[in-house]
């Protein structure tokens, strides 16, 4: 790491520039004193005694030597920066507290009626930006309705993932006709499944909708003849918001899981587990056979493969079965 590189590291920590700068000297120069360091950076004695002063406090010096020549020397930092850390943080936390009161105090006394700020309309090539943004500082649950046509080409969804990967809740509704869509199916929704997304499915989703921490929501206008989105909806904290998040939720209690519970049978083959997945998505057999990349007539000799072992007859019946054993 370059020296510019931690002054800066040093500097976002909360510690002034010629604190900073001074303890990077001591790190080149060792045991030293503050005429030395002064001569060194090209200060007056006072400015790299004072600097050299705040360090000892900070705990990332220690005096040395005796008291007609008094040094100092650089120490372990973990448990001064630990404190800097933690400090920074209480200030962060202070100045936003301090933001969103003087905002909810404006919108109490200077615009109490104001409603114009609570939805914004973005458009164009703003909204992939926007989406991206918003779901990059999530903190902790994402609720989703998931259905074509999308703002964005198929693919795969790195920040979804990396978002599970550090904690974050995805609960998502799918329509069947994203279900549907095999490249979509095979590189998005197994893949964020199988990351930890809770994901379930129904015939339509009343709206494209995706829920932020319940702080947050973006809702898709869409020319569905042309298949492109045409502009997104920023709902802020409202009634509106309140309403949108109650509706997935009971959306949600309606929709069938899309994925299998710890408590299949280890036994049960990998190619059984996925067919189990799809059963209940309401798409058609020869969709499940192309959505898995195998034949009509390997899909067939499964499904009685899998009613066999349940003592089965119909898919439905299937189903109704594996439910019953709290598989999915």
């Amino acid at each position: 790491m370059s020296d510019d590189d931690l002054l800066a590291h040093l500097r976002r920590l909360g510690m002034a520039s010629q604190e900073a700068e001074v303890y990077l000297a001591m790190l080149h120069t060792g045991r030293t004193t503050a005429a030395d360091l002064a001569e060194h950076l090209g200060r007056q004695p006072g400015e790299a005694e004072r600097s050299l002063g705040r360090l000892v406090d900070l705990g990332l010096a220690a005096a040395a030597g005796g008291p007609g020549r008094p040094e100092a020397t650089a120490v372990e930092p973990t448990i001064a920066l630990d404190r800097l850390s933690h400090a920074r943080s209480a200030e962060l936390l202070q100045a936003r507290t301090a933001a969103v009161n003087a905002y909810r105090h404006y919108r109490r006394s200077v615009r109490p009626q104001a409603t114009d700020d609570l939805v914004e309309v973005v458009t164009g090539p703003r909204i992939v930006e926007r989406i991206q943004h918003i779901e990059g500082t999530v903190e902790s649950q994402v609720l989703r309705f998931d259905s074509p046509p999308y703002h964005v080409r198929v693919g795969a969804n790195p920040t979804e993932v990396h978002n599970l990967e550090r904690g974050v809740e995805y609960r998502v509704v799918y329509s069947k006709s994203a279900v549907e869509n095999g490249l979509y199916y095979a590189v998005n929704i197994r893949p964020c499944i199988a990351a930890g997304e809770h994901a379930r499915v129904l015939p339509t989703v009343p709206v494209k909708l995706t829920v932020f921490d319940r702080r947050l929501a973006i809702v898709s206008m869409s020319f569905v003849e042309a298949e492109v989105n045409d502009s997104l909806l920023v709902v802020r904290p409202s009634s509106l918001l309140s309403a949108l998040a109650g509706l997935f939720e009971t959306s949600w209690r309606s929709a069938f899981p899309m994925h299998l519970s710890d408590r299949v049978p280890a036994a049960l083959r990998p190619m059984h587990v996925r067919i189990l997945e799809l059963l209940g998505t309401g798409i058609t057999d020869d969709t499940i056979a192309q959505l898995l990349g195998i034949s009509r007539r390997t899909l067939s000799r499964n499904l009685e493969q899998l009613n066999q072992r349940a003592g089965t007859v119909t898919r439905f019946q299937l189903a109704l079965y594996a439910a019953r054993q709290g598989w999915i």
